[in-house]
């Protein structure tokens, strides 16, 4: 059984906003403008961001592909945890720097959908943090399945809203609410 973690101290989780990642995804402007509001408003409130980049053999390090695409910076004191799996969590130090901050809730936003945000949020739940999905600061790209079927992006989108607001572990939360609405007071 995981740790339930006490207390009530958020974070902003900004995963893999990455030029390569972000150069097909779906409907990548408006996401891109959402999750730098939630940025805005997480900075304001004073809840802390960190910054995760994915690097793999498609998103070389020190790339134009792998840096964040020129609409959102970590300021100076925000973490930046680099990976090279789909969970934020595996063979990273996005544990300790969360150990650091005190934190019991994960605000998640960034790409992909069905990769590195689902991975990661399940990752969470598992470690005994709440989750709170940002539903439309997240995205991804259309998917070709090897039966020649089409899962489109907008769908897998959708069904992991739709999860995330259904999902249950004991003493956890995971809720869904889109920019606007989410309050990080």
């Amino acid at each position: 059984m995981a740790t339930i973690r006490g207390g009530e101290r958020s974070v902003l989780l900004v995963v893999d906003v990455q030029n390569g990642v972000m150069a097909d995804a779906w409907d990548a402007p408006r996401i891109v403008g959402n999750v730098a509001r939630v940025v805005e408003r997480a900075r304001d409130t004073g809840v802390p961001v960190v910054w995760v980049q994915h690097d793999d053999e498609e998103l070389l390090r020190d790339t134009e592909q792998w840096r964040l695409v020129p609409q959102l910076a970590p300021a100076n004191d925000e973490p930046i945890v680099h990976k090279s799996f789909n969970s934020c969590f595996e063979d990273t130090t996005l544990d300790d720097e969360l150990a650091k901050l005190g934190v019991t809730r994960i605000v998640l936003a960034g790409a992909a959908t069905n990769w590195c945000i689902r991975a990661t949020a399940y990752g969470a739940l598992e470690r005994g943090y709440d989750i709170t999905l940002i539903e439309d600061a997240h995205t991804t790209e259309n998917v070709d399945l090897p039966d020649g079927h089409r899962v489109e992006a907008h769908d897998i989108v959708s069904e992991l809203n739709a999860v995330m607001k259904w999902v249950a572990y004991p003493d956890r939360t995971s809720t869904v609410v889109p920019t606007d609405d989410w309050d990080p007071t």
